[in-house]
């Protein structure tokens, strides 16, 4: 970036010691914030490795990078202030070079500091480690947020081995002029504390700081990391500092000069600790004695088992010992069992470690929220969930096969539930306002705890991260997985159906979400994957620089067709809008014209569905039977005549029509049912949106056994040359072994679509 262009808002200052390592992936995190107006300076501190190479590889790709011309080895306190000398920005950002960020970082520090008029802003921060030990938030839990820091906070709470969290850990956000104003700078002389010493001067000269809630500053601990190490001689230079910065600003308040003695004295006892620390190496117990009758407090320093900052960490010399590692994990996306016709929960975030075929495969699932449970508090898990190495969610026990609520609040919910049903049965019910339907889990706002749980299972270990739905790519930052492929599936183009909804005088039962919004979600991934060719061609224009994969909902396609017998219907379907409004035009408008030309039809209604549309009209009620979830869908289709699929709204792949197709039925369905897969299904299925031409439909196949027969074969074929798994994942697949989409066969259910749009794109 030339000093002719705009200034940035933001100056990412860098500083580097031989960390090639992690540099790349540093740079990448902050080249890679949301925020557009954005330079980062890279300061190398005399490093001897491949840093500066691999930074002068990517400036040449991104002009916004700037490496400053190599300086002798002096600390990263003298880096970083060549770096504040180069920054042009109007914000100064802090980072190491090891480290990442959460891709909205900058910009919503930036916005948290215009809303309260700060100086210095900061964040919380997790800090993960090389030896897979689980990651852990430095003020979560720790600090009540937002706060307000004056100086006799920010003292107190860098006293070393205090109760607080040391807030000289953080990477804060300075705003350049007042950093201008004040004259203050890094210590040089400091290689430990620097940071403190910079904010605490800056707070003494009335700088106003904030700390905000939001965990997007990732901390890498590994063995070469400098911060987590307790040096004599750095403990001196702290001392030395400290009396430098007390008398340089005069008494304070009493707070403020209280926090300034806790801070000395947590020092003083660091140094008698290593003087006993020493002493005994050198096998001296006389002299270990004497400074522990000199230093008191260094007594209890040798029984403390915390750190500065991280719980779970102790100190030693040289390094901190963590607790011992467990094992990385990855996740990938299947849905958990449940009976059949009964939505089932949906996966918050999942990763796949080692994806690649031929490599051996190793992915592991997870929901990080609750949420998932819903009102249901046991799931079962499916025997095809074996292919993950482990499946877990927060807030459940793993008992065999199933995941168990820990929280009472859901066995209450589905008690009230189970209540509410019984006494409706019985012509009662309970009142409304005790009886509420969980919320879509998907959409449930994300807690600090569900950022967690994705970050302690993955660990930093994936090659891929998948989340399932579009609402769950704000977990992709804390896999911590920088070079992890991520990929959304989208299922449904949400943003879509308000509308839809609209024309027809309904609304929607799950979540509601403008267009600008969902492909911001959608956005945050590589690849994309649609299950059906219409909303893949939508995304690959909306989203040029992503990768679009169609690959539909995939069903295992039964050996021969099955026409079934007599005058039987069959609806299938969960209690969403789409399946309740649609259930109740076929009962209103289509029902009775089949029965005026089939008087012996039976329509049954399998799923939740059957319990959410109230009422049957006078007209049909005889001619239904509603059976609500069964354990096995099987036997339902194999015995019905026709199965019906009159939906009016909706979006996405509708997953009953295609398990219908694999069963091998005649199938009758409107057009937005057949969305996106109209031209594969074809041969088996016309689109029919009027009520009379539907029953006059259904009416046929009823009363056709030969012709009813040609439907049920068409649709198994149409279900195995388009539907199988070796159609639906082919491309999918590819893209994993490749990376590219050129290489990718488009499934055979997209003929027309073939992803072309998002080729022509340059995607």
């Amino acid at each position: 970036m030339s000093q002719s262009d705009e200034r940035p808002r933001v100056s990412v200052v860098m500083a580097n010691h031989n960390g090639a390592a992690f540099l790349a992936d540093a740079l990448r995190s902050a080249l890679g914030q949301s925020l557009a107006k954005i330079e980062v300076v890279l300061a190398d501190d005399g490093s001897t490795d491949a840093s500066l190479a691999i930074a002068r590889a990517i400036a040449a790709r991104d002009p916004r990078l700037v490496v400053l011309p190599p300086a002798p080895n002096s600390g990263p306190a003298a880096a970083r202030n060549r770096g504040f000398a180069a920054a042009r920005g109007e914000w100064i950002a802090v980072m190491d070079s090891d480290d990442l960020m959460h891709p909205e970082r900058l910009e919503r520090l930036l916005d948290a500091a215009r809303r309260d008029g700060c100086d210095i802003v900061a964040d919380d921060m997790l800090a993960f480690f090389e030896d897979g030990s689980a990651p852990r938030p430095m003020l979560h839990g720790r600090l009540a947020l937002p706060a307000t820091v004056d100086l006799a906070l920010y003292v107190r709470a860098n006293a070393l081995f205090g109760r607080l969290p040391a807030l000289g850990y953080l990477k804060p956000v300075f705003r350049a002029a007042m950093l201008r104003q004040s004259g203050v700078r890094y210590d040089p002389a400091l290689r430990i504390a620097e940071d403190y010493d910079l904010v605490a001067r800056l707070l003494a000269q009335g700088a106003r700081f904030r700390l905000q809630p939001d965990l997007t500053y990732f901390y890498r601990r590994h063995s070469a990391s400098t911060s987590h190490r307790l040096r004599r001689g750095d403990l001196l230079a702290m001392l030395e500092s400290d009396s430098a910065f007390r008398a340089a600003i005069g008494p304070r308040d009493a707070a403020t000069e209280a926090a300034f003695r806790a801070r000395r004295a947590s020092i003083e006892a660091a140094l008698g600790y290593d003087g006993i620390i020493a002493a005994l190496k050198a096998r001296d117990l006389p002299a270990a004695l004497r400074e522990a009758i000199r230093v008191p407090a260094a007594r209890r320093c040798c029984a403390c088992r915390c750190t500065t900052a991280w719980p779970g960490c102790s100190p030693g010399r040289g390094r901190w010992r963590r607790r011992p590692a467990r094992a990385s994990g990855c996740m990938s996306s299947p849905a958990t069992g449940s009976p059949a016709g009964k939505a089932a929960a949906r996966p918050i975030c999942s990763t796949s470690a080692r994806p690649w075929p031929g490599r051996g495969t190793s992915c592991t699932l997870t929901w990080p929220s609750p949420a998932s449970f819903g009102r249901t508090p046991v799931l079962r898990l499916r025997p095809e969930m074996a292919v993950f190495r482990s499946v877990a969610m927060r807030g459940a026990w793993r008992l065999g096969r199933f995941l168990v609520a820990r929280d009472p609040r859901t066995w209450a919910a589905a008690a009230i539930g189970i209540a509410d049903r019984l006494l409706r049965k019985a012509g009662t019910g309970l009142p409304g306002g005790l009886v509420r339907k969980a919320p879509y889990s998907v959409a449930v706002p994300w807690q600090t705890e569900d950022f967690l749980h994705v970050a302690g299972r993955i660990r930093g270990g994936a090659d891929v991260v998948v989340a399932d739905y579009a609402f769950l790519t704000p977990a992709f930052p804390y896999a911590l997985s920088p070079a992890a492929r991520r990929i959304v599936v989208m299922h449904d183009l949400f943003s879509s159906r308000a509308a839809q909804f609209a024309r027809v005088g309904a609304q929607d039962s799950v979540a509601l979400i403008d267009q600008a919004s969902e492909l911001r979600l959608l956005g945050a991934a590589e690849a994309v994957v649609a299950i059906q060719g219409e909303e893949g061609a939508f995304i690959a224009r909306a989203l040029p620089g992503r990768q679009v994969i169609v690959a539909p909902i995939a069903a295992e396609p039964v050996a021969a067709p099955q026409p079934g017998e007599g005058a039987s219907l069959l609806f299938v379907g969960s209690d969403t809008a789409p399946n309740v409004d649609g259930l109740r035009w076929f009962l209103r408008e289509v029902l009775p014209r089949v029965r005026r030309a089939v008087p012996q039809v039976e329509l049954r209604v399998v799923g939740k569905v059957g319990g959410a549309i109230g009422a049957l009209p006078e007209a049909v009620a005889r001619a239904v039977r509603i059976l609500g979830l069964v354990p096995d869908l099987a036997p339902h289709y194999r015995d019905a005549a026709v199965v019906v699929s009159p939906l009016l709204v909706g979006s996405g792949l509708k997953i009953k029509l295609v398990e219908a197709l694999s069963h091998g039925k005649a199938v009758v369905a409107t057009s937005v049912t057949l969305q996106g897969v109209q031209e594969a299904c074809a041969p088996a299925v016309r689109p029919i949106d009027a009520a009379d031409a539907f029953a006059a439909e259904v009416a046929a196949l009823l009363g056709d056994p030969a012709l009813r027969a040609g439907r049920a074969a068409a649709s198994l074929q149409v279900a195995r040359d388009s539907f199988s798994a070796a159609a639906c994942h082919a491309g999918l697949l590819d893209y994993l072994r490749t990376g590219r989409l050129d290489a990718m066969p488009a499934p055979p259910a997209m003929q027309q679509t073939r992803l072309q749009a998002a080729l022509a794109e340059g995607v």
